[in-house]
This record gives structure tokens, C-alpha cells and sequence, in this order.
């Protein structure tokens, strides 16, 4: 056996020995408790009302800058939502393809309070719409801001902090972005 086969034989068992260990430890996660469910649950409450609302105004917002940021709300709620649904399920069912939320599944998880910010949202249009819509967007996104940083003091579970901790900086992100959005519509 030449150096170069030996030297290959010897990474391949490392990689796999690397690979058994990763296996190992993801089998021994820690189990999810009352703060990750209420964690996640608490997220996708706001969060599906920031994808409905949104969803409407990528369609209705009269302002272009309004309906770029909608858009991109409704890429990320869709994407947070489906990684909040898959950390549900086990391991095995993980996939790499997007599953967003269907319109009907959208409603049917909104609370009455989120079902009639919804209705009265819709009721509006112009730049009445877009002003409403930013100033429930921002609110709603002080409230994710608040359960991500609620939750990064008492959580336990690597893959919901990891979740927590993404999940703040773009939220943070968006608040900048918000109030840039109300004074240009003032």
C-alpha cells in the first residue's frame, strides 16, 4: 500500500469517526421544555400575523419601498415558520425544500385579536393602508424582539437559542429598517 492510500484510509476513518461522534450528539440533545414551547409558540403567534399582514400588503402597499419590505417579510416568516414547524417533527423528516404556510393554514392559526388586525388592516387602502401596515409591523416586531430575548435568558436547547439568536438580529434589523419606513411616510 502506497503513503497516498494509507494517508486516504486514514481521513476517511476520521471523517467517519467525526460523523458517528456528530450522530451521537445529536441523539443526546437536550429535551425540549415549557420555555422552548413557549418560545416557539409565542414566535409563530406574532410571527404568522407579520406573514398575513404582509402577504396582503406585498399586493396592496401603493408605496414601492413599503411592498419591497412586505416581500421580504413574507420570504422570511415563511422560511421562520417552516423551521419552527420542522423542529417539531423528528430528525428524519428534516427536508431541504422551503414548505410554507398555505393562506388557509395562515388563518386558521391567528388568534381573534390577530384575525381582526387583519380585518381592519385590510379595510384600509392608499397610503393609509401603508402607513397602518408599517406601524403594526413595527409593533409586532418589538414584540418578536421581546419573546427572542425573553427567551435567550432562560433557554436550554442549542438549536431554539440558535433559532433566538438569528431570529433577534434581523428582527433588530427590521425595527431600523421600520422606523426609516414610518418617516418616509410621514
Amino acid at each position: 500500500m502506497n503513503r497516498r492510500h494509507a494517508l486516504t484510509l486514514v481521513a476517511s476513518a476520521a471523517t467517519l469517526a467525526s460523523l458517528a461522534q456528530t450522530g451521537a450528539m445529536a441523539q443526546t440533545a437536550a429535551p425540549i421544555g415549557d420555555a422552548e414551547m413557549k418560545h416557539a409558540a409565542a414566535t409563530k403567534m406574532v410571527g404568522t400575523l407579520s406573514l398575513a399582514t404582509s402577504r396582503v400588503a406585498a399586493a396592496k402597499a401603493t408605496d414601492d419601498i413599503v411592498k419591497q419590505f412586505a416581500g421580504w417579510e413574507v420570504a422570511e416568516q415563511e422560511t421562520i415558520g417552516d423551521i419552527l414547524k420542522s423542529m417539531e417533527m423528528s430528525a428524519d423528516a428534516a427536508q431541504g425544500a422551503l414548505m410554507p404556510p398555505t393562506e388557509s393554514e395562515t388563518e386558521a392559526a391567528l388568534d381573534a385579536a390577530g384575525k381582526a388586525e387583519l380585518t381592519k388592516l385590510t379595510g384600509e387602502t392608499g397610503a393609509a393602508f401603508d402607513k397602518a401596515y408599517v406601524s403594526a409591523q413595527l409593533d409586532g416586531h418589538k414584540k418578536l424582539l421581546q419573546i427572542q430575548e425573553d427567551y435567550l435568558k432562560v433557554g436550554k436547547v442549542r438549536e431554539h437559542l440558535s433559532v433566538a439568536k438569528l431570529g433577534r438580529g434581523m428582527v433588530k434589523e427590521h425595527i431600523d429598517h421600520l422606523e426609516m419606513l414610518k418617516t418616509h411616510l410621514a
